[in-house]
């Protein structure tokens, strides 16, 4: 087990944010549908991306992973007699984006996956493939996995509950343009994470796929090609989010390269927190900087970006007066309920965390308590736990450090990098 041990320090410095997780998924699935040779350059190298990559060649494509390049040859598994096992681990996303590419043809995939991964939603994503015409064997058990699904899938019209989690819409996207005829998403519900499908969105059409934006969904012509592009993986703001927040909790500056304005990024929204939290937000061409002064409480809506719902508890644990956290209920169903972990680690610092009719409330402390936490093994419930280590008063520890290489593998080396007394053993 590796456990990171802090003092309490001031942030200052520069770094580069490392690539897009996001990003990283989509560019390997469109090259894959591309039908041509094309490559990934600044991939991120994490468990999650590795699980895509690996994945995409149980669907018949050839993956090179090089120092910073990676190299996709599209390919077909379909008409193999065997079924092929894709194991997406705890990747989320892996799971929902190559559900839907796998029922494109006609092959044999059983999805397996392991940790919280099997009773994650997935329904609504099986139930909409099912009626576009692929065929889904599923377990007797509760649990979502293992499943087993055959296509092909033909476009028709669906209605997709859209507020457990945006990854269905993108995996209908990015699959039902290539199929024959065309196709309607109808949105049911009230759509959460939608800077996700913007994404989305924004890479499909950047490889020459049209899409129509409905007012309740989206019409997908059909019979589309993806066109072959080699993609460079912007930088992360979900990763950089707790390099600016350690800067505005300690009063520090921390600036962070690389993190574009022009790829939609949910968590961008961070930067908008850190205002209101009293922190001084500037751009250059090439980095966003975050300076921290006042630590003030703050009501900060999460259902567009429910990854920061933890590091919101953080802030707000460290600033004095009452905090709102509202919406972003899905983030219970994450790769732990991350609303229970955001409550625990409040409680941890010294503050005060109590349910708030949809939200949560936060009565923040002027001094937080150092950590003694284990068992979070959730990356974004470690990285915002180490910001809160940064903060306390007194030497912290955090075990399950490891944790951190589902998205950010050089997170503690970040910190490091930014004057933060931290060690990992």
């Amino acid at each position: 087990m590796s456990v990171a041990r802090f003092r309490p320090s001031t942030v200052h410095g520069t770094v580069e944010a490392p690539p897009s997780k996001s990003y990283t998924h989509r560019f390997i699935l469109a090259a894959h549908l591309s039908g041509r040779p094309s490559r990934v350059r600044g991939p991120l190298v994490s468990a999650d991306t590795l699980r895509t990559a690996r994945a995409i060649r149980q669907l018949g494509s050839s993956v090179e992973l090089g120092r910073g390049v990676w190299r996709i040859s599209p390919g077909s598994a379909s008409g193999l007699r065997r079924t092929r096992v894709v194991d997406c681990g705890e990747s989320g996303t892996t799971l929902r984006l190559l559900t839907a590419a796998a029922a494109l043809g006609n092959g044999r995939y059983r999805f397996v996956g392991s940790g919280r991964l099997p009773h994650r939603p997935m329904r609504p994503l099986l139930d909409a493939l099912g009626n576009l015409g692929a065929t889904i064997a599923r377990g007797r058990s509760s649990e979502v996995l293992p499943f087993e699904i055959r296509g092909p899938i033909h476009g028709g019209t669906v209605d997709l509950p859209v507020d457990q989690s945006s990854q269905f819409t993108s995996a209908l996207l990015f699959a039902l343009p290539t199929v024959h005829p065309g196709s309607t998403v109808r949105a049911a519900g009230t759509p959460v994470s939608e800077p996700y499908v913007r994404a989305t969105l924004a890479v499909i059409r950047e490889r020459g796929v049209r899409v129509g934006a409905l007012w309740n969904g989206f019409r997908i012509p059909g019979d589309q090609r993806y066109q072959a592009v080699d993609a460079v993986v912007p930088g992360d703001a979900s990763s950089a989010a707790y390099l600016w927040a350690a800067a505005a909790v300690t009063g520090g500056k921390a600036s962070v390269r690389g993190v574009p304005t022009w790829w939609p990024q949910a968590d961008l929204a961070v930067l908008d927190l850190l205002r209101a939290y009293g922190a001084e937000v500037s751009r250059t061409a090439g980095a966003v900087t975050v300076q921290g002064d006042a630590r003030r409480p703050f009501r900060v809506l999460l259902t567009d970006s429910p990854d920061l719902f933890p590091l919101a508890g953080v802030l707000a644990a460290a600033a004095p007066g009452r905090s709102y956290l509202l919406g972003a209920p899905h983030a219970a169903a994450k790769e732990s309920d991350r609303r229970l972990g955001t409550i625990r680690l409040v409680r941890a610092m010294g503050a005060r965390a109590t349910e708030a009719g949809a939200g949560l409330a936060v009565d923040g402390v002027a001094r937080p308590k150092p950590l003694r936490l284990r068992g979070a093994r959730d990356h974004r419930i470690v990285m915002s736990a180490a910001v809160a280590a940064i903060a306390a008063d007194g030497p912290s520890w955090i075990a399950d450090a490891s944790s951190v290489d589902k998205s950010f593998p050089g997170f503690f080396r970040a910190l490091g990098d930014l004057a933060v007394e931290v060690a990992v053993r």
